[in-house]
């Protein structure tokens, strides 16, 4: 697998939480329809410090959130109220465009300290689908589809892998895993998945050839056909990855588009207070000014 990206994690300050910012980074600014991933945590929660990010707006993606400690109360401007909960995936798609919020569930805010660790992860909708109406769903953990082997499992979490389908309606050919090795492993993903192949390393160790990729890292293949990998004893991955959309896409704060001009639309219109409301919340985080052009 010499036809690789090694990334490393940049810090990201989003308030209460500092994220580790894996996707975009300047050399690649996609893994299929994946277009933005942050690493939250693990971070230890509770006193005073809860997640607490109010109304914000989004174009032209999906949001995938997947947790593997703590969890989230989503609220949106459709109405949407759910908790998401360790390997739970809540699935929102902008389209056109929505507001919402990410907050620590009540129950959870008794002075006792909990974990909080997971993925927020941006998947670009198809040109012909970034003005949907938006849309939420929420498969439970026990609902997606797994399959153990002798020294690994795997759970799919979003389109079709390993001989698997999820569950979750993605719009574009993709994937999304999460592998355990319980002993140590060689694994040729190139007969699992299809399209282009990202790993991120939850904890353990990955070596392909003369990388060794540790927590924090990601390790992207240039080659689909080029994806084979050593997992040591005790190893998580997530598996990200497919189908590369055929037009570039562009990002501009919380909004994606193939279209530059739509991104400025969006931005007037997050200005000038213009997106639905989360019902019965008006917070409102207003447009970086070192986001303006």
């Amino acid at each position: 697998m010499n036809n690789t990206y090694l990334v490393e994690e940049r810090s990201r300050d989003i308030g209460d939480f500092l994220v580790g910012r894996l996707l975009p980074f300047r050399k690649k600014r996609q893994v299929g329809p994946f277009t933005f991933i942050d690493h939250m945590g693990p971070e230890e929660m509770g006193g005073d410090r809860f997640m607490d990010v109010d109304q914000h707006p989004h174009i032209g993606l999906c949001t995938l959130t997947y947790l593997l400690e703590g969890e989230i109360e989503h609220r949106d401007s459709i109405g949407t109220v759910q908790l998401i909960q360790p390997g739970d995936v809540g699935f929102m798609t902008a389209g056109k465009g929505v507001t919402h919020t990410e907050r620590t569930p009540k129950a959870m805010i008794t002075g006792a300290t909990f974990k909080m660790h997971g993925n927020q992860i941006w998947v670009a909708l198809p040109k012909e689908l970034e003005e949907t109406h938006p849309s939420f769903q929420h498969i439970p953990a026990k609902e997606l589809p797994r399959i153990e082997n002798q020294g690994w499992k795997v759970k799919l979490v979003a389109g079709s892998g390993f001989g698997l389908k999820s569950p979750l309606n993605v719009y574009s050919p993709c994937f999304m895993a999460d592998l355990h090795a319980s002993a140590n492993v060689d694994l040729d993903l190139s007969n699992e998945l299809e399209g282009e192949i990202a790993i991120v390393v939850v904890e353990g160790k990955v070596q392909s050839k003369e990388h060794s990729i540790e927590a924090g890292q990601m390790l992207i293949s240039k080659s689909e056909d080029e994806c084979r990998v050593h997992l040591y004893a005790g190893t998580r991955v997530l598996l990200f990855g497919g189908e590369p959309l055929p037009e570039a896409r562009y990002l501009m704060w919380n909004f994606v588009s193939s279209d530059r001009d739509r991104l400025e639309k969006a931005r007037d219109e997050w200005i000038g207070k213009k997106f639905p409301e989360v019902p019965g919340d008006h917070t409102y985080i207003p447009y970086p000014s070192k986001s303006r052009k």
